[in-house]
Parts: structure tokens; sequence; C-alpha cells
């Protein structure tokens, strides 16, 4: 089957792309694009261990800055930037060398469904756990980790049913945000986030309305719009609604169980170890999305 991805977002169309179109004309021919995709997700992996290293329990950016060196959250920002531009290559390079193949993009997605909650778990350093004065709860982690997974979900299902990929405006979007909170926690230091911004508003209080809003009046409308118009016009890729809906059962079902995990826990295991249970829901996650691209 023909992959084929739609994206419509201004800030990929007219700023990254064209960046990405003059780095893989650096890139030697003989580089395999499969190697560009594990690069790149080994990249947020060193970048994920280093955090854990100097803040295992999310507090170091909270009750003791300093804690983490300035060089890391540099080095945060660098890995990023390179994971980013090595996942919007890979592709390019597969076409230039003619190598596209659907274990690649396999590869490459399923490489995807892991980092995309990597991402999130290396942000939680920069905005730390709370403590009373500063910092996100790790309740609000959970739930922000849930719905970043979930709008990476939502474009899967989206192609599941439509057979076209709606590559979802707030991947590049997060990336560039990304990016610039590790070049600003590297440059001012971990207290920019613990200063009131606006009318009493913490920067880490606009990031979640701002994450919240995309998925539910952006994100969400769009992958139902886009299955919607595929409807109408008879592209369905399946014929029923069950059929349809089948790859939302057991991402849902999952969520359902860690959650009732969470709030039942007997050793309340989401305030002991934060690290461990988000990390045991992303690749819970990857494993269980996996399953609908095949």
């Amino acid at each position: 089957s023909q992959y084929s991805a739609v994206d419509t977002n201004p800030l990929s169309v007219y700023v990254m792309q064209p960046l990405w179109d003059k780095i893989i004309k650096i890139v030697p021919l003989w580089i395999a694009p499969n190697v560009l995709t594990f690069s790149g997700f080994v990249m947020i992996l060193i970048n994920y261990f280093l955090l854990s290293f100097y803040d295992w329990d999310y507090t170091a950016s909270g009750t003791s800055p300093g804690l983490v060196p300035t060089w890391v959250w540099l080095f945060s920002a660098f890995t990023t930037f390179c994971a980013y531009a090595l996942d919007s290559i890979d592709g390019k390079q597969a076409r230039r060398t003619q190598s596209s193949s659907p274990l690649g993009e396999l590869f490459d997605h399923g490489l995807d469904s892991w980092a995309t909650s990597i991402f999130v778990l290396s942000f939680f350093s920069v905005c730390s756990r709370d403590n009373g004065k500063t910092g996100v709860s790790v309740y609000t982690m959970y739930l922000y980790l849930s719905i970043v997974l979930f709008n990476f979900l939502c474009s899967h299902w989206e192609k599941y049913n439509t057979g076209v990929l709606f590559l979802p405006w707030g991947y590049d979007l997060s990336q560039v945000v990304l990016i610039a909170a590790y070049l600003l926690t590297g440059a001012l230091g971990v207290e920019v986030w613990h200063k009131p911004l606006l009318f009493g508003y913490y920067i880490t209080d606009v990031l979640v309305v701002l994450l919240i809003g995309f998925s539910l009046f952006l994100s969400f409308p769009q992958t139902l719009y886009n299955i919607h118009r595929a409807h109408l016009k008879k592209t369905l890729k399946n014929g029923s609604l069950y059929e349809g809906l089948l790859p939302l059962v057991s991402p849902l079902l999952m969520f359902i169980l860690l959650t009732i995990w969470v709030v039942l826990s007997p050793g309340n295991i989401l305030a002991k170890q934060p690290r461990l249970f988000l990390w045991l829901v992303g690749v819970a996650f990857s494993n269980v999305v996996v399953s609908i691209f095949v």
C-alpha cells in the first residue's frame, strides 16, 4: 500500500520543511533511512536517561534549583532538535534512495509512538513536581501524558480509517516549544518557571491550557472531520462503525485500568515512583498502538 501523509501546518510547510530540504542534501546517499530514524530515537533516549540521572524524582527543578547543570538543558535542546530533524528527514531519505518500505514505515511510527511519551517525560524535569509552592502535581503529569498520547492515537486511528495520515499541527509546534523551553531553562535557569508570568499564572499553566485546548478543540475535531469527509466520499477503509472504532478499544481499556490503578493504588504508586509509572504508561501505550499500525 502507498504511504500517504498530508501536512497542512503553516509552521511545517513554510519554516521547517525548507530547512529539512537543505539538511537532507548533506546526508550521504549510502545512509539507510532506518539508521536516521533509529539515531533520532537514540538521541531522545540519551537525553531522557541523562535527565533521569540528575533528576530521578522530578524534584531537582523545584526544591533545589541548580542540581541539573546548565549544560544538560542545552544538551536537551540540542538532542531534541536533532531527533526532530532526523525524524523529519528519514522519509525524505527513503524517497531519495528509493528504499521506502512498509517495514520502514512501521519502524518509524513505532519508535515515534514510544518517543512521544519520552519527550513528555523529559519535559517534566523542566517544570518539576509540586512541592507546595511551584511545580505540577504527579496527577497532572499523568493527565498531560494521557492527552499527548491520545492525540498521537487520534492521528493514527484516523489513518486506519481514511488511509491517509493527516499530520497533527501540534507535532511541529510541540517540538519547537520543547526546544525553546530547554534553551530558556539553560539561559535563565529553572527559576523562570517558578515566577508568575501573567496575572499570577505560571508558564506551565499556560502550556497546560494550550495542550488541552489544542487537543480538544483542534486535533480531535479535525480527526472526526476528516473521517466524516472520507465517509461522505465513500473512501473509508472500513465497512462498519464497529470495525472503525475497534482500534480505540484497547487503548481506552488500558487507560481506564491504569487510571483505576493510580486512584486506588494502596502504596500510592504514582506519587512514590512517578518516573517508573509514567514510563510504564508510555511503553504500554506504544505496544498497544503498534498493533493499529500493523
